[in-house]
This record gives structure tokens, C-alpha cells and sequence, in this order.
């Protein structure tokens, strides 16, 4: 076992919260209350994996990358529906697409991630330096989640009657290799504020990789975190909404979004590590306030903002959200001057209660 490094933090992140999960499972719903319950263990397993086997992450300066470098290294495995990672290698960078559009989506899914944070912000894959990008996918039996562990990628296909295959939302891709990005960066502590922090971080870039992949302006962008994930009979359109937070979703089986979108409405919770799927959805309306009054493209001026709050090395861990906001402010003014982006962040942040000061 690895000794842990001081201030490292084990990293288990999963794009359907244990809370909507265990509102699953305590469902009138036998079947999918069964494939939650078996969901939620697998989770635990997984997250007890990465508690007892921790991987010492070694403080990266990125780099400037070469032309020939200029491109990602894949590899897309397949568990085959048992759970030992990484499985057998299906894919590599060189190889052509297959027949299986599951490993077709997630090797495309990686390979947008790559190419937001290249062209846009020059960090050469997640951890600045070239980090290889792998992913599992078919990943256990009707497996209702997708999980970045600290090291690859993982995804469920989904039990077909509340969730889908789990590499149909790029966004759901790109948050999750996001979770590596702070993991290389700020490594925010996956609890309470700065925890909603973490997820709302990845919930942002993973917009912007579908926006940017999607050729889309601000405006023209759903703002949904994992649209086409839940099944036809769910009501409901994604698992988080950054635009009107607290209406992704109202159903029998997975009950109400129960996101914020101010502090008025902050969730005290001792579930899911302090509610850090839940109060994310204050950042990351902050976030989306501030795109669209930016307009334009987000992931440009919106996006580097963020992108250098993240990476820029002033984030403490503990960050709370006033933490966040106010050097986001500052990240702006040292960017782009007193101007229009820089207002619009204090605007941004005064919309939904943080102080920036």
C-alpha cells in the first residue's frame, strides 16, 4: 500500500450522486431499487479501493507542447461486464473504429476533452504533461453510474430503464477527466463547500467540452449536465441543470432535483459528503450567468477565467465558495482589466449571494 501523501486526497468521483442513487433505491420500483442498491455498493468498493490503495500524485509543471505531441494517447478497454479494471484493450490511439459504438463514443468523448484544454487553454491532456487518457467501459452488470478513480476512466451501460449507456453525454466524459484536472491542480478536498466546488469545476468544463464540440455559443448551449442519460419514461431532461438549477429532473423514481441555485437556498447535509452534488448548483449557476452575459463562445472568456482560477495556484484547497468568487474576480481583473469581464463576474457572483469581498 502507498504511503499517503500529505494533503493528497483519495479520489472517487461519480457522476450520479449517492443521493439520487439511494433515492433510487429506497423506490416502490423493485427492479431499479435492486440495480441502485448493487450500484451504490459497487461504489462503495470502488471508493474503499481508492482510500486503501492511494496513487501519490506527483506535482506536474506543464509544460509547452511540441507540434508532434499534439495530440491525445487513448486507450479504451472492456470489462465485459465484470469489474476488474482495466479489462482488455479494445482500442488504441492508432487503431480504427470498431463496431462497438460504446467504445467508439468514450474514445471520442476522451479525445474532446484533450482538445478543449490543448487549444483553448495549452494544458497538454489533464495533468498538463501528456497524461494518457484510459477508459473502461461495459463496466458490471446493469451499472447505473461512471466514476474517475484517480487514474481512468469508468463506465456503466446503464440499466436501460433509468439511465443509458453512460459515453452517450460528452459532457458526462468530460466532467469526469475535469475531476482529474483539479486533481493535478487545486486537488480541492472532495467535501462541503469546496467539494461542491470540485463538482461544479468539472460540471463546467464538461459543458464547455460539448459546447466547443458542438460548435455552440452561450446562447445557444442547453446548459444541461448529462442530457440524453435518463431513460425515455423518466421525467426529467439531465442529472443537473446550470441554468435554472433544481429542475433537471421530477419523478416518481428519482424524486426532485433538489440543487440550489443562491445561497438563500444552500443545503446543510450531512449526505453525499456534505452536499457536493447538491450546492454545486450555486457555482455553477454563477457560472452560467456569467457565459451568458458575456455571450459569445463560454469557453472563451468565461472558460479562462475559471481555467486560470483553477490552474493559476492561489486555490486553496478548502476553498469555499467567497474563497472561489473573490479570486475569480481577481483572475479577471489580472486578465482583462476593470472592464466588462470583470463585472460581470461580481455580478455574476452577487446573483446568487457569494460575497466577492
Amino acid at each position: 500500500m502507498t504511503s499517503n501523501p500529505a494533503g493528497f486526497q483519495p479520489v472517487f468521483c461519480s457522476i450520479v450522486p449517492p443521493h439520487l442513487l439511494d433515492k433510487v433505491a429506497r423506490s416502490s420500483n423493485a427492479t431499479a431499487a435492486e440495480r441502485a442498491r448493487l450500484t451504490l455498493e459497487r461504489d462503495a468498493l470502488e471508493r474503499g479501493r481508492r482510500r486503501d490503495t492511494v496513487v501519490a500524485r506527483t506535482a506536474v509543471v506543464p509544460r509547452p507542447v511540441a507540434p508532434e505531441d499534439q495530440k491525445p494517447n487513448r486507450t479504451i478497454y472492456d470489462a465485459a461486464h465484470g469489474t476488474e479494471l482495466p479489462g482488455t484493450k479494445v482500442r488504441g490511439e492508432s487503431d480504427e473504429p470498431g463496431r462497438d459504438a460504446t467504445v467508439n463514443r468514450a474514445f471520442a468523448g476522451l479525445g474532446a476533452t484533450f482538445e478543449l484544454y490543448l487549444r483553448k487553454y495549452a494544458r497538454w491532456s489533464i495533468d498538463g504533461n501528456g497524461l494518457a487518457l484510459d477508459a473502461t467501459v461495459h463496466y458490471d452488470q446493469d451499472y447505473n453510474n461512471a466514476f474517475w478513480n484517480g487514474e481512468q476512466m469508468v463506465f456503466g451501460d446503464g440499466d436501460g430503464e433509468i439511465f443509458l449507456d453512460f459515453t452517450l453525454p460528452v459532457d458526462v466524459i468530460g466532467h469526469e477527466l475535469t475531476h482529474g484536472v483539479t486533481q493535478y491542480t487545486a486537488n480541492l478536498t472532495y467535501a462541503g463547500q469546496p467539494g461542491a466546488l470540485n463538482e461544479s469545476l468539472s460540471d463546467v468544463f464538461g459543458s464547455l467540452i460539448k459546447q466547443y464540440s458542438l460548435g455552440q455559443s452561450a446562447a445557444e448551449a442547453d446548459w444541461l449536465i448529462g442530457a440524453g442519460l435518463l431513460a425515455p419514461s423518466v421525467q426529467g431532461v439531465a442529472l443537473r441543470s446550470m441554468k435554472a438549477p433544481g429542475t433537471a429532473y421530477d419523478d416518481d423514481v428519482l424524486g426532485k432535483d433538489p440543487q440550489p441555485a443562491d445561497m438563500e437556498h444552500y443545503v446543510d447535509t450531512e449526505e453525499d459528503n456534505g452536499g457536493v452534488h447538491i450546492n454545486s448548483g450555486i457555482p455553477n449557476h454563477a457560472f452560467y450567468l456569467l457565459a451568458t452575459e458575456l455571450g459569445g463562445q463560454a469557453w472563451e472568456r468565461a472558460g479562462q477565467i475559471w481555467f486560470d482560477t483553477l490552474t493559476g495556484g492561489e486555490l486553496a484547497q478548502d476553498a469555499s465558495f467567497a474563497d472561489f468568487a473573490q479570486l475569480t474576480a481577481e483572475t479577471a481583473r489580472e486578465r482583462y482589466g476593470a472592464g466588462d469581464e470583470t463585472q460581470a463576474v461580481l455580478k455574476a457572483w452577487e446573483q446568487v449571494g457569494v460575497p466577492t469581498s
